[in-house]
């Protein structure tokens, strides 16, 4: 029995590392993108017991891809642990240019309304970005939505809804469809406190899933990178991204943007499943332009969603920010040509289901 447990687990750790390694839109494909803690645990208890059940060369042979597959694993997420060197720096610079930003799937079949509303009270965000929010939701919020001046929402049954809601000043917010008319996403310039503009960016494209492949999801993440870099504003983008930090997606998204991801040398941040403490990966993400400092990040508790909800605060300082921080990677021609190519194939893809949208963001 427990050899056979050691030939499962290895063979999931083995076939999970080995199809992350190609270059696909495929969802069977894809899907091995997410989870990474998971396979590189497979594979230290393959590791682990096979060395009492196990002789020979295929005791050798196993071991030694183990060891590979937790090699290669730990590589992709080493920079989403203390152990790695920050990017951006934790400073408080003045307050009155400090930003609360709250993001959260609440999972629309999640009635539990109260407990978010609670959630939202306590923390009490600047800005809040809710997703897959139906008319229900709405309102069910309404006491939440109320107390923000600056709303947009989009109230949707496809699990793709949501709602974005800010005391700072809003000097434009549009719900736009990027490439698939049923997901929508969401671009506002807003202000500090202090009078210092920023763009908001909030992202929710659909996962990898059967029948699901990635070209839109990849596309809608593209366009969102090259909208960021035409801006000539500071940026803030959240949201459930459907793809993890690590991904060949989000690693382009955050070269062509120009961005930096306060996770880096701080930890996994890991949201999704809710259920599965030791088995999440970051499904929402932050990402911030190098004009933002970090003052504190956190992932909240379950609130009967199957994410967690994030809330970060940051403080818009580009001259100190300038200092404190690392410098964003630089794109290489090889991110241009997959933003191009993302783009291009998500439209594709679109045109195909007759789920083509059209959109495309507001003017930076």
């Amino acid at each position: 029995m427990l050899r056979i447990l050691v030939f499962v687990l290895a063979a999931i750790a083995a076939t999970g590392t080995t199809l992350s390694l190609l270059t696909s839109y495929r969802w069977y494909i894809r899907m091995w993108d997410f989870p990474r803690v998971a396979l590189m645990v497979f594979a230290a208890i393959a590791l682990v017991a096979a060395v009492p059940v196990l002789t020979g060369w295929v005791r050798a042979v196993l071991v030694v891809a183990m060891l590979l597959v937790i090699g290669w694993q730990g590589f992709r997420i080493y920079p989403y642990t203390p152990l790695a060197k920050t990017e951006v720096a934790q400073a408080v610079i003045n307050r009155e240019n400090c930003i609360s930003a709250f993001s959260f799937n609440v999972l629309q079949t999640n009635r539990d309304y109260a407990r978010t509303i609670q959630l939202i009270d306590r923390e009490d965000p600047d800005i809040v970005l809710l997703l897959e929010t139906d008319k229900l939701w709405e309102d069910a919020l309404k006491p939440v939505i109320d107390r923000y001046p600056h709303r947009s929402s989009a109230p949707l049954d496809n699990l793709y809804g949501l709602i974005l809601l800010s005391r700072l000043p809003v000097e434009d917010a549009e719900i736009t469809w990027l490439i698939d008319k049923e997901t929508p996403s969401v671009f506002a310039t807003m202000k500090t406190k202090a009078g210092a503009q920023f763009r908001y960016i909030g992202l929710h494209p659909r996962p990898p899933q059967p029948g699901e492949d990635t070209e839109k999801r990849d596309g809608e993440i593209a366009i969102a990178a090259r909208h960021a870099k035409e801006t000539k504003l500071p940026v803030l983008a959240m949201g459930d991204f459907n793809d993890v930090a690590w991904s060949r997606t989000s690693q382009m998204f955050k070269r062509i943007g120009g961005y930096l991801d306060p996770r880096i040398g701080r930890g996994l941040y890991a949201t999704f499943p809710a259920n599965l403490p030791g088995l999440r990966w970051p499904l929402d993400h932050l990402f911030m332009s190098p004009d933002f400092t970090l003052v504190d990040m956190k992932v909240l508790e379950n609130v009967g969603s199957d994410h967690l909800p994030v809330i970060a605060k940051v403080c818009l300082a580009p001259r100190a920010a300038k200092v404190l921080n690392e410098e964003p990677e630089t794109p290489d021609a090889a991110d241009h040509k997959d933003m191009r190519e993302a783009i291009r194939d998500g439209k594709q893809a679109a045109r195909e289901e007759g789920t083509a949208s059209g959109g495309s963001p507001p003017p930076p």
